[in-house]
């Protein structure tokens, strides 16, 4: 099979995995690099850096073959369709062919299961060495850490990559049957985020690529396990606080044919979206999850920011007087981020704020504010809005 074709197949389920994705509402754009020896799309996407740059990043699986069976996985084991791989060295070559043509300049490398855990992260290894060892590529490599892979194995993995990450899938050990039935969520998810952590505290960056140790990210499937969001942010609160998990990704369910779960609803997005405002919450923002505006039933109001919902209860009886709050509580101010914040507090230096158009200028969304703030004593006026 051609290698064009060959990523085609491969990449056709890409959108499952969102990676380096900017919004928080579903994927990015897919570019269109035509190549001449392809016809229709490849799966590059438009992906945000954590700088904010943005790059096209092949993303792409070493091989759809795969002898696990989750229930939700369009590549299970036994499942009718089309597969194909390619031999490490091979994937190494095709993408820094693109590369140097252009049409990408990161890649992330992730497979299905074959031959187990261990077999299939040495098969990843072998590409990424290949990539920086042998065809001196130093762009953007994001590794996939396979279910079982082994300690000196996640060190590798970061000894090239970018950023490693591992698909925890359910937020527990009693909510991954439903999705996966036969890996171990501690032994072969939990465990390999532990050792990244672990690594980086014990071991001098010298060691890592370009002189850093790559950033870690998970990935949870929200709605196929009758999981509560109150389950999948306590452990996402968990995995930033203790592994310094840089970033938890959230992939609504939607069913595949000719899988167990083929006849389950497709979860609504908005719940996916709210996820990520309260991980950000949580990551940036200071809140604890005892913070976060839960209904009874454990989940988060869809038609709420829950930003919102929290100042609703906190900050509608008592305001925040912008020119005396701490950072900590500016950043509880719907409308006010990281940046709003610290501008505020330098332009109390040299004087008051003393209405809207002085929040404006400072970047901070004015009108989601001043329903929860003051100024210089003063409710500001403003226009309600539905929010």
């Amino acid at each position: 099979m051609e290698a064009f074709e060959k990523l085609k197949l491969l990449g056709c389920q890409m959108n499952l995995e969102p990676a380096e994705e900017a919004g928080s509402l579903p994927a990015c754009d897919v570019l269109r690099p035509a190549p001449p020896s392809s016809e229709g799309d490849l799966p590059v996407f438009n992906a945000a850096m954590p700088g904010g740059k943005r790059i096209a990043l092949l993303k792409t699986l070493l091989t759809s073959a795969c002898e696990r069976d989750c229930f939700y996985c369009p590549f299970r084991a036994g499942r009718d369709f089309r597969r194909a791989s390619f031999q490490p060295d091979e994937m190494a070559r095709v993408f820094f062919q693109m590369h140097s043509a252009g049409q990408v300049e990161g890649l992330f490398l992730s497979s299905g299961v074959a031959g187990g855990g261990v077999r299939t992260q040495d098969r990843l290894l072998a590409t990424a060495e290949v990539l920086r060892r042998k065809l001196g590529f130093r762009g953007y490599l994001h590794l996939k850490l396979m279910p079982g892979a082994e300690r000196d194995q996640v060190l590798e993995a970061m000894r090239w990559a970018d950023r490693v990450s591992l698909n925890l899938e359910a937020p527990n050990g009693r909510r991954l049957p439903a999705l996966a039935p036969h890996k171990a969520f501690e032994r072969e998810l939990l465990q390999p985020l532990r050792w990244v952590d672990e690594i980086r505290c014990t071991l001098p960056p010298a060691k890592a690529w370009q002189g850093r140790w790559p950033s870690l990210t998970t990935q949870f499937v929200v709605g196929g396990a009758g999981e509560t969001d109150l389950e999948i942010l306590g452990t996402t609160a968990y995995l930033t606080r203790q592994v310094n998990l840089r970033r938890a990704y959230f992939s609504a369910f939607n069913p595949v044919s000719d899988t167990p779960l083929a006849g389950l609803a497709p979860e609504n997005p908005w719940r996916q979206h709210r996820l990520y405002q309260a991980s950000f919450l949580l990551r940036d923002y200071g809140f604890d999850v005892e913070d976060l505006p839960f209904r009874a039933d454990g989940h988060l109001p869809l038609n709420l920011d829950p930003k919102v919902g929290w100042a609703r209860e906190n900050l509608s009886e008592q305001p925040v007087e912008v020119n005396r709050a701490n950072l900590h509580d500016l950043l509880r101010v719907p409308g006010i981020g990281p940046q709003g914040a610290r501008a505020i507090v330098r332009a109390r230096r040299t004087g008051q704020l003393r209405d809207l158009r002085d929040l404006r200028a400072l970047g901070v969304l004015a009108s989601r504010a001043a329903p929860f703030i003051v100024l210089n004593g003063h409710r500001p006026a403003y226009q309600p809005q539905l929010l």
